[in-house]
């Protein structure tokens, strides 16, 4: 199943950047503070919306997917005081490419 890029596909016009893990966990990161701690936290691959334009920066998560293992997903994530849980928005969550395939089944 192909899986839907639109949620992304609008993040990323407004995102700082984006990172990835280099295995599953690929994130919007839709301000400063979270570039500051994905850096960090050592994140490598980490671009800034200075270095890649919004179209970029989608078909580098295209390309970050299509390499990364079975557990993958794209998160957005803002900075929220108090619960930073709160700050994370399924863009692509974790299986949705076996949702539909599970439908036929």
């Amino acid at each position: 199943m192909a899986v839907s890029w639109d949620k992304v596909e609008v993040a990323v016009e407004l995102a700082k950047g984006i990172a990835f893990d280099e295995c599953h966990k690929i994130y919007v990161l839709m301000d400063d503070e979270q570039m500051k701690l994905m850096k960090g936290y050592g994140y490598n691959p980490l671009f800034s919306s200075s270095e890649l334009t919004p179209a970029e920066m989608l078909e580098t998560i295209q390309t970050w997917w299509d390499a990364s293992c079975g557990l993958r997903f794209v998160s957005g994530v803002r900075t929220v005081a108090g619960n930073p849980n709160e700050g994370f928005i399924d863009l692509i969550p974790q299986g949705a490419e076996f949702e539909e395939e599970e439908a036929y089944v």
